[in-house]
């Protein structure tokens, strides 16, 4: 279908609306955000002689909207820069300029009347063809399009974006009966591809499918609170990451939604869906009541399952809601046996074996939990939806969950799984341990999974005609799990090395957060022989949950602690040779970082060939932190392309001074966009990938393209320009200056001279032109005196022990 979308109104500037409009402009899209004429006048207005006739007035709620989202953190734009991508105005004076859009999204509040109304001006102004859509959460689609022109018909549906729309990757599509299909097949590709969504095409049921399940499944655990006599920190600690969910797990959750919200989405199902055998579990328990009447609703109104409260001394503290006193205190310390039995298991379908298995209250909720919600959403199908996989989808990208109920349900085994669901005594209303007659039958055709992999390619049981078939939109991707048993051609502790096809083979970590120790760097150096001696381009990327979050300081700090200055100078060396094989191998060397890309993950990226950055990048050289400077390449590179930056041979001190403060702060980019603002990767070298899922494809196809251009190796840099003590001059003057004002410590300035001395060249006479070997040896030789101080150990330590403290 021959559409493009340019231009995009978004009616409605809420909470919602404006962030919506945020996160089109993310993707370079045009943006017109209007919302109402405010009804009265402020006092600061009245002040000023203004009145409703005045522009700034009549645009004063939008315009106010989009300032508190653009505040608002985390960020909803890329780019604060991006904002001039967003214009503003209202319905009354500017509606007619949809007529010039391609999309109209509605974002006004949930009452049908009221959307009714603004449809109608929708109607006066929109031109044939253009999509209209509508971002509603609970009221049924085919409502909104009563009384509307055919064309428009054929072009509506709704859109459930999730808040916050840039961070949640869950888009719902629902069309009505007289939706287009080719309408549909556009907004489902473009929000995949270009919006960067897990977009899940739902039936215009009560609260489609995310909220559907997932407020069921919070309801049943409020419902086994009662049951179980279960406190609040029990819940949630037996509810988070170990089960696949969030750290908010469940009630921290509800706090920060707000318990209203979750109430209105839940009485909302009460009534409007009659016919669900288990609408008892939407019927709220006494506890939740109680916290309504109370407005205790969460972080809106300071106070839900938790108040965050100052002790005597000024301290915060957050203390939990006794549920039976219905007074705060503080928190109780929780344990488990199946807790700690799965803290060993890294492999969430095993780890969901091991908690069924345990025989503690942590268990025994586990299963309370799981066995009723297979048979809930057994029975959705088809009611909510035809495929069974899109809820697992909607799971994962609107509630954050590792895996959804059909994918536990699988990992714990479907046939067995079914006996224990009859006998599971905690039957939650109107369930009677029975799962949908479709199950039975796949288990009697002889299918025993939900999912099963088939060449690289994850394929679902399809009801309709009874065979496993490719889940739509995925034949394209890589995913390294279900390559990993058959394509692996080397591996070792830390790496595995897998044939990704045509030639380009992958580099993966597997280390904890995807540090960086000797096991990687001689990965890593192996991926690059066999590419060079046997393939055509190397992809250094994974599937974890961060690319990598650096070097391993536990490594460093135990050779700087018992003095191993030559093991360790090895080390850096190692880890500079590897940064400069990236960048001088005879094959392109695609790296594709997302989510943390810190320190060494950061120099990698750095002197890669081209870097497919997921536009969700956090990256940064952030070694200040740990009292050192970047030693694996990324102080030489700093210096490098500030270099570049001069300009007609002049070496500018600002350009210097930017550079510096990128690394002496610390600074870690909020985005992939912002990763380019701040210098860390390089315009033409670089691209982003909105939708997670697609980088590997993406930075395969990238390495193809290189290849295919005829890559060339470069050759080492000899022209790097450097100021040498008109630098350094510079680089002590502000660090002792900070140091006199208590902006820093005594160890920090010193820091700050260390990255001085190697971005300057050192102690040079006049501005000079080096190698990069010259400056990674003064790199290589102040990282490794700073590992010589008391402080920086001092720090390394602190940050081993804060770390361990959050795993456990």
């Amino acid at each position: 279908m021959n559409r493009h979308i340019k231009r995009v109104a978004v009616l409605g500037s809420g909470v919602m609306g404006s962030r919506i409009a945020c996160h089109f402009a993310n993707i370079g899209v045009e943006v017109l955000l209007l919302d109402i004429v405010p009804r009265e006048l402020l006092p600061a207005e009245e002040a000023k002689g203004l009145t409703f006739e005045s522009p700034v007035v009549r645009n004063r709620i939008v315009n106010s909207s989009l300032d508190t989202a653009i505040k608002s953190n985390p960020a909803p734009l890329f780019s604060k820069s991006f904002v001039k991508r967003i214009s503003t105005g209202n319905f009354e004076d500017d509606m007619h300029k949809i007529a010039q859009v391609d999309w109209v999204i509605e974002v006004v509040v949930e009452r049908l009347d009221i959307k009714k109304s603004v449809f109608d001006q929708v109607e006066k102004y929109r031109k044939p063809g253009t999509l209209i859509t509508s971002n509603t959460s609970g009221i049924p689609i085919h409502l909104m399009e009563e009384g509307r022109s055919e064309d428009f018909k054929t072009h509506f549906c709704g859109t459930h974006f999730f808040n916050p729309p840039r961070y949640l990757q869950l888009l719902e599509i629902i069309p009505t009966p007289n939706t287009k299909k080719e309408v549909v097949d556009f907004l489902m590709e473009f929000g995949d591809e270009m919006l960067g969504k897990t977009v899940v095409l739902c039936k215009d049921t009560p609260a489609f499918i995310g909220n559907r399940i997932g407020v069921y499944s919070m309801l049943a655990l409020t419902h086994l609170v009662e049951k179980m006599n279960l406190t609040v920190e029990e819940v949630d600690k037996y509810t988070g990451p170990a089960m696949g969910h969030p750290k908010s797990a469940t009630f921290r959750t509800a706090d920060v939604v707000g318990l209203d919200t979750l109430v209105n989405v839940a009485n909302g199902l009460a009534q409007n869906a009659p016919n669900d055998e288990a609408k008892g579990v939407f019927q709220l328990p006494a506890f939740i009541t109680k916290m309504v009447e109370n407005k205790w609703l969460g972080e809106k109104t300071k106070k839900g399952f938790y108040e965050k409260v100052k002790d005597a001394n000024g301290n915060s503290e957050i203390l939990s809601l006794n549920l039976k006193t219905f007074e705060f205190g503080t928190q109780q310390k929780v344990k488990s046996a199946t807790l700690e039995a799965t803290k060993a298991v890294e492999d969430i379908r095993k780890r969901m074996k091991v908690y069924e298995q345990g025989t503690d209250k942590a268990a025994e909720l586990f299963r309370a939990m799981h066995y009723p919600l297979f048979e809930y959403v057994s029975k959705r199908v088809p009611e909510i939806t035809d495929d069974f996989f899109r809820i697992d989808d909607a799971m994962r990208a609107g509630f954050g969950w590792e895996i959804g109920p059909f994918e536990v349900w699988d990992a714990l085994g479907v046939r067995e799984t079914i006996e224990k669901i009859k006998k599971e005594e905690k039957r939650l209303p109107g369930q009677d341990g029975e799962v949908a007659s479709w199950v039975h039958d796949m288990l009697a055709a002889g299918f025993e999974s939900f999912y099963k992999v088939e060449n690289g390619v994850r394929h679902f049981y399809d009801i309709a005609s009874k065979s496993y078939k490719p889940i739509p939109g995925t034949e394209d991707l890589i995913v390294l799990d279900h390559i990993r048993d058959t394509k692996t051609i080397w591996k070792n502790s830390g790496v595995s090395i897998i044939d990704l096809g045509d030639g380009i083979i992958n580099c993966e970590f597997h280390t904890k957060m995807n540090t960086i120790g000797g096991d990687v760097i001689q990965g890593i150096n192996k991926a690059i022989d066999l590419a060079e001696k046997e393939y055509r381009g190397l992809v250094i990327s994974n599937d974890g949950k961060n690319f990598s979050a650096g070097a391993n300081i536990g490594m460093i700090f135990m050779m700087a602690v018992e003095q191993d200055y030559d093991e360790l100078n090895m080390a850096i060396r190692m880890f500079q040779n590897t940064s400069m094989r990236i960048r001088y191998s005879s094959i392109p060397v695609v790296v594709a970082p997302f989510q943390l890309a810190l320190g060494g993950g950061c120099e990698f990226s750095m002197h890669a060939d081209f870097v497919q950055a997921h536009a969700e990048t956090y990256m940064g050289l952030v070694e200040f932190g740990v009292g050192v400077i970047p030693g694996g390449g990324g102080s030489k590179e700093f210096a490098l392309r500030a270099s570049d930056e001069y300009k007609e041979d002049q070496i500018t001190q600002n350009t210097l001074k930017d550079r510096f403060l990128t690394v002496g702060q610390a600074k870690v980019s909020t985005s992939a966009v912002e990763a380019y603002e701040l210098g860390y990767l390089e315009k033409g070298k670089y691209a982003i990938t909105m939708n997670r899922a697609r980088l590997l494809a993406d930075a395969k196809a990238k390495a193809i393209e290189l290849a295919d251009e005829g890559y060339i190796q470069p050759a080492p840099r000899n022209d790097i320009k450097v100021l040498g003590n008109q630098g350094l001059g510079i680089v002590y003057v502000g660090a002792s200056s900070m140091r006199a004002g208590n902006y820093i410590s005594d160890h920090d300035k010193k820091i700050s001279e260390k990255l001085g001395w190697v971005m300057c060249g050192g102690d040079l006479s006049a501005p000079t032109e080096v190698s990069e070997q010259y400056l990674l040896d003064l790199e290589r030789k102040a990282f490794l005196e700073l590992c010589g101080e008391r402080k920086t150990l001092e720090r390394i330590q602190h940050m081993l022990t804060k770390g361990k403290a959050l795993r456990n």
